[in-house]
C-alpha cells in the first residue's frame, strides 16, 4: 500500500463526502447539543457515515469526533482520524470556515491528511514525503525569513473572548473559525503561522498536522513538545504549526508563559 493510494482513498472519501452534504440540501439544523455545549448537526452525523462507510480498510483503525471511541484503535498501526464537521457553529450560522477533515495516522504520526472547505471549493491534500496540493496544483508554504510582521491565524472564538489582545504588533492576527482550517491555511502558504494554547482533540487537528509537515513546517505543542496521536485520551494541551522561516520567533513568543487550561494567553503579550 503505497502513500499516494493514502491520498486517493482521502481525495475519494472527501468527494463522498460532499456528495452526501449536498444530498442534505445545505446547512441542517441542530440535532444535538453535546456536554461542552459544542452543537452536532444531522450533517456531523451524516458525514461521519460516509466517511466511516468509505476510508477503514481491515486491520486500520478509527477516531471520530462523531462516533463512540473504542479503545480497539490502540492497537492499530494505522487508524484514521477524522472530524466530519469542524467548525461546526461557523457552518450553522453561514460563516465560510468550516470544514471536512481526514487524517491518516502511523505509529502515533499523522503522515497524510486531506480537508474540504465545501463553501469556498477548496481542497488541501498532502502527505508527507509527496508534498501537498490545492485544488489538484502544487501549493506549499511561504519562504524565506520573517519579514516586518508575521500573518498568524487565531481562533475566532478566542479573538472573541479578548484572549488575543495585546499581540505584539509584529504579529498580525486574523481570525478564523476551524482549526483544521487555519492549519490547511498555513500549510499553502496564506498565513505564516497559527496556535491554539487550549486543549485540542485528536481529530480536531489530525489532518492539518499532516498537511504542514507534507509542506514542510514545524509542530510543537507548547511548550516544545511534539504531538503524539492514537493516544489512549486522544487530546492535546495546544497545538502550534509554523512555517520554518518565522517558527523561532513564535516558539520566543510562546515561551513568555506555559499552556493553560483555560485559554490560549502568552503573559504580557499574545492571548
Amino acid at each position: 500500500m503505497s502513500r499516494a493510494d493514502d491520498l486517493r482513498r482521502i481525495h475519494d472519501a472527501l468527494g463522498a463526502a460532499a456528495e452526501a452534504l449536498s444530498a442534505l440540501g445545505g446547512p441542517s439544523g441542530v440535532a444535538a447539543v453535546k456536554n461542552d455545549r459544542s452543537p452536532v448537526t444531522e450533517a456531523d452525523l451524516a458525514l461521519d457515515a460516509t466517511l466511516r462507510a468509505q476510508l477503514p480498510r481491515p486491520g486500520e483503525g478509527w477516531l471520530s469526533e462523531e462516533t463512540a471511541d473504542s479503545t480497539e484503535r490502540l492497537g492499530r498501526e494505522r487508524v484514521w482520524v477524522v472530524d466530519p464537521l469542524d467548525g461546526t457553529r461557523e457552518f450553522v450560522d453561514g460563516v465560510p470556515e468550516w470544514c471536512i477533515s481526514v487524517g491518516l495516522v502511523e505509529r502515533e504520526a499523522p503522515v497524510a491528511g486531506g480537508i474540504l472547505n465545501p463553501a469556498t471549493g477548496e481542497l488541501f491534500l498532502g502527505a508527507v514525503g509527496l508534498g501537498l496540493t490545492l485544488n489538484g496544483a502544487p501549493a506549499g508554504m511561504r519562504t524565506g525569513a520573517a519579514g516586518a510582521a508575521c500573518d498568524v491565524l487565531a481562533s475566532r472564538t478566542e479573538v472573541g473572548r479578548g484572549e488575543w489582545e495585546g499581540v505584539p504588533e509584529s504579529f498580525r492576527v486574523r481570525a478564523v473559525g476551524s482549526v483544521a482550517y487555519k492549519l490547511a491555511l498555513v500549510a499553502v502558504g496564506a498565513a505564516d503561522a497559527t496556535w491554539t494554547l487550549s486543549p485540542k482533540h485528536e481529530w480536531d487537528v489530525a489532518a492539518g498536522v499532516a498537511l504542514v509537515l507534507a509542506a514542510g513546517g514545524a509542530v510543537w505543542t507548547p511548550p516544545a513538545g511534539l504531538p503524539r496521536f492514537n493516544q489512549p485520551r486522544p487530546w492535546l494541551p495546544g497545538l502550534v504549526a509554523a512555517r520554518s522561516g518565522v517558527a523561532e520567533s513564535v516558539r520566543r513568543l510562546l515561551a513568555v508563559a506555559p499552556p493553560r487550561e483555560g485559554g490560549p494567553g502568552v503573559a504580557g503579550g499574545a492571548r
